[in-house]
C-alpha cells in the first residue's frame, strides 16, 4: 500500500469559488424543487425591480410574464420603469454572487446579500444550459443595451456572450428573461398568491401579470405616495460582536476611543461614551488601534452594562396601517369581509437591530368558518411563502389563546380555525432568516413578544366590535319592535277614547333605559381649500376625497346625561371641520363634552377628515367617559390616553 503524506493531501485542497458551492447546493436559495424554483426566480426578479424604482422615486410599474413549454421549461420575463443599469454593471449585477450595493448599509431593504438574481441566472444555466438575455435603458434618448451572459461558476464572473443595442420605446428601465425548469403546473397559483400578496405590501406598485395562458392579471397601485426612504444608521453597541468590534478599531480614522465610539456606533454620546469607558476601567483618550484584545472585551462586555438609546427609526420603512387597510380592502373586495382592523407597534430592537411589528385582521364574509385561518407572512415587504411552520411568525400566533377572543382553538394553542386572515409585516435592518432562501423568520423572543402584542391589540378590537354589534343588533330589534306596536296600540286607544294620541316618548325612554350613539361615514370628492383644526389653524388645499363622520347621540334614558365623547383618528388623517366645538383636539383623538341631553333628546356631532381614500376609514373608534358604559350602546369605556 502506498503510504500517503500530508503533502499528497496538501495537493488536493483548492478555493472554491462561491458560485461553485450554490451550484452544488442550489437548495439552499429556494431552488429545492421545481415549483419552488419558479417562485422564487419571480420572486428575486421582482424584489430588484421595486428596489430600482424606489431608489429613484419612481413609482414602480413592473410586468411579469411566464412562458411554458411541453419540456418543463419555462422562460420568465420580468421587466420594470426603473433608471436601468449602466453597461458595465450589468454583468456583475446579473452574473456575480454576493455582489451588491446594499450588504454594509444597515438601513431596511429586500435584499443584502447580493445572491438574489444572480442566483437565479445561474439556476436557468444549470437547468436548461440556455443564457439570461438583459436589457436596459439609462436615459431617454438613448438605444438600449442588450447583454446575453452565463456566469463562470470557477471565477464567480460573467461571460458576455453577446453584446447589442436595441430601439425600446421606454424612458429608461430594465428586462431580464431567464428560461428555467420549473413546475408550472404546480407553481401557477403560488405565482398568483405572491404576486397579490407583494402588492398588498407594495401598495405604491402596480403589478401586470401574464400567465402561460394568457390570461392578464392586474394588480393595481391603491397609492400614489412613495415609502418613507429608509436612512442608513451605523451601528448600534448592543448589536456589535466583539470580531466586529475589533475590526472596526483596525480601520477606524479616530485617535481617541472616545471619537471612535461617537462617530462610529449610533446612540453614542458624551455621557454614554463616558460611562462605558469608566465601566471597561480604559482611558477615553487611548488610540483604538493601540488597544489589546483584553481591552476590547472589557468594552464589550461594557456596553451591556451601560443604559444606551434604541438606535433611531429612521431606517426603518414601515407601511403604516391605513395603507395595509386600503390594500387589504382591495385584495379582498370578493369576500366582501365583514370589518378590518389593523396595528402597529412602537419600532424595537433586538441586539442593537431596529425592527417593526405590523398587522392587519380581516374577518367574516364570505371567508370559510369551518378552517384554520389563513396567515400572511411579510418581511421587509417581501412575502414568505414557504416554512410557515419554522417561523416565528406562526409561532407567535399559534400561542395565543384565541378563544378569548371569540375563535376556535380547541386546546388554546395552534392556529385558530375562523373566518379571517392574519398579516403580519416585519420591518428590520437585518431581518434574522432561518436561512439563505429567506422564508421563514427565527426564533427572536423579541420579535416574538411584539407579535403577540399587536395581534392581542387586534383581537381586542375584534372582541369590541362583535360585542357592540350583538348589542346593537338587539337594542335595535326591541327598539324597531317598540317603534311598531306602540304607535298602533296608541293609536288605537286614542280612537277608542276619542282622544288625542299622547306622546310616547317617556314610555321609549323608560323600556329602552340606553343612550344610543349610531355613526354615519360619507365621502365627498373635492378640489378644494379646507381649514384644518390641529394645533393651529392651517389652511390646506386638498384634492380628492372629504371623509365625513356624523355622529349621533340619542338619550333613551329616563334622566338627563352629560357626558365627554371621544373619537379617535387615523394615523394619516389631516382634521378638518369640526362642530360643535371640541373641549380638546389632538393627532389621535378629538374629545366633545356633551351638554345636558334631556331624555328622548338628540345631539349630533360631525367632523371631517382629509388625506384619507375612500374606503380607509368606515367606522368611528367611540369611546365615552363620565357616564356608565353599560348604559351606552355604540361606545366604549374611555381609559386615557
Amino acid at each position: 500500500m502506498t503510504k500517503i503524506t500530508a503533502h499528497d493531501l496538501a495537493k488536493k485542497q483548492k478555493e472554491i469559488s462561491v458560485a461553485e458551492f450554490f451550484e452544488r447546493n442550489k437548495h439552499i436559495l429556494g431552488f429545492g424543487n421545481a415549483t419552488r424554483a419558479l417562485i422564487t426566480s419571480i420572486k428575486e426578479g421582482v424584489d430588484n425591480a421595486l428596489d430600482s424604482c424606489e431608489e429613484v422615486n419612481v413609482l414602480p410599474d413592473i410586468y411579469v410574464e411566464v412562458k411554458n413549454h411541453e419540456d418543463g421549461e419555462c422562460k420568465i420575463i420580468i421587466e420594470d420603469n426603473g433608471p436601468g443599469i449602466v453597461k458595465k454593471q450589468i454583468p456583475h449585477i446579473f452574473g456575480r454572487l454576493l455582489y451588491g450595493s446594499r450588504f454594509h448599509a444597515i438601513r431596511q431593504s429586500r435584499g443584502q446579500q447580493g445572491i438574489g438574481i444572480s442566483a437565479v441566472v445561474l439556476y436557468g444555466q444549470l437547468t436548461t444550459g440556455k443564457h439570461a438575455k438583459v436589457i436596459s435603458k439609462v436615459e431617454e434618448d438613448r438605444p438600449a443595451v442588450i447583454l446575453e451572459l452565463v456566469i463562470d461558476t470557477n471565477r464567480n464572473r460573467a461571460e458576455v456572450l453577446n453584446r447589442n443595442t436595441v430601439h425600446w420605446d421606454k424612458p429608461s428601465g430594465t428586462r431580464i428573461e431567464i428560461s428555467i425548469i420549473a413546475d408550472y403546473k404546480r407553481g401557477k397559483r403560488f405565482v398568483y398568491d405572491y404576486l397579490q400578496s407583494t402588492s398588498i405590501v407594495n401598495p405604491h406598485a402596480q403589478i401586470t401579470y401574464k400567465d402561460a395562458e394568457g390570461t392578464v392579471h392586474f394588480f393595481e397601485r391603491t397609492t400614489e405616495t412613495l415609502p418613507r426612504k429608509a436612512v442608513e444608521i451605523k451601528p448600534h453597541p448592543y448589536g456589535v460582536e466583539l470580531g466586529t468590534l475589533i475590526k472596526m478599531a483596525k480601520h477606524t480614522k479616530a485617535r481617541k476611543l472616545s471619537s471612535f465610539l461617537k462617530t462610529e456606533f449610533s446612540s453614542m454620546g458624551d455621557r454614554t461614551t463616558k460611562t462605558a469607558c469608566e465601566k471597561a476601567g480604559l482611558d477615553r483618550n487611548i488610540n483604538p488601534k493601540e488597544m489589546s484584545r483584553e481591552d476590547f472585551l472589557a468594552l464589550h462586555k461594557a456596553f451591556k452594562k451601560v443604559k444606551i438609546m434604541a438606535p433611531s427609526n429612521d431606517c426603518l420603512s414601515p407601511i403604516g396601517e391605513t395603507l395595509i387597510r386600503r390594500s387589504l380592502k382591495h385584495e379582498t373586495e370578493e369576500i366582501s369581509p365583514e370589518f378590518i382592523i389593523t396595528a402597529s407597534r412602537p419600532s424595537s430592537v433586538y441586539s442593537g437591530n431596529p425592527f417593526q411589528i405590523e398587522v392587519g385582521l380581516v374577518y367574516g364574509g364570505n371567508l370559510p368558518k369551518d378552517r384554520s385561518v389563513k396567515i400572511m407572512r411579510f418581511a421587509n415587504r417581501v412575502p414568505l411563502l414557504y416554512q410557515q411552520g419554522g417561523c416565528i411568525i406562526t409561532s407567535a400566533i399559534s400561542s395565543i389563546d384565541w378563544r378569548r377572543y371569540g375563535m376556535d382553538q380547541p386546546s388554546g394553542k395552534g392556529i385558530p380555525t375562523g373566518p379571517a386572515i392574519f398579516l403580519t409585516h416585519i420591518s428590520s435592518t437585518q431581518i434574522p432568516f432561518t436561512s439563505e432562501s429567506k422564508e421563514a423568520i427565527a426564533d427572536i423572543p423579541e420579535i416574538e413578544n411584539e407579535i403577540k402584542l399587536a395581534f392581542r391589540e387586534c383581537a381586542r378590537k375584534v372582541q369590541k366590535h362583535i360585542h357592540k354589534k350583538v348589542r346593537r343588533k338587539k337594542t335595535r330589534e326591541k327598539f324597531d319592535l317598540i317603534t311598531k306596536i306602540l304607535p298602533e296600540i296608541a293609536k288605537k286607544s286614542a280612537h277608542m277614547l276619542d282622544k288625542p294620541v299622547p306622546s310616547l316618548d317617556a314610555v321609549i325612554t323608560k323600556i329602552m333605559d340606553v343612550v344610543w350613539i349610531e355613526d354615519v361615514i360619507t365621502y365627498e370628492k373635492v378640489d378644494r381649500v379646507i381649514q384644518t383644526t390641529l394645533i393651529e389653524p392651517v389652511e390646506e388645499k386638498q384634492q380628492g376625497v372629504i371623509t365625513k363622520s356624523k355622529i349621533m347621540v340619542v338619550n333613551y334614558k329616563r334622566t338627563p346625561q352629560k357626558f365627554n365623547l371621544y373619537a379617535l383618528i387615523p394615523e394619516d388623517a389631516v382634521i378638518g371641520a369640526v362642530e360643535p366645538k371640541p373641549s380638546k383636539i389632538t393627532s389621535n383623538y378629538i374629545k366633545w363634552g356633551l351638554g345636558t341631553i334631556q331624555p328622548a333628546n338628540k345631539i349630533d356631532v360631525n367632523f371631517e377628515l382629509a388625506g384619507l381614500g375612500q374606503g380607509d376609514f368606515d367606522e368611528n373608534d367611540l369611546y365615552i367617559e363620565n357616564i356608565n358604559p353599560t348604559y351606552v350602546i355604540g361606545a366604549d369605556k374611555w381609559e386615557g390616553d
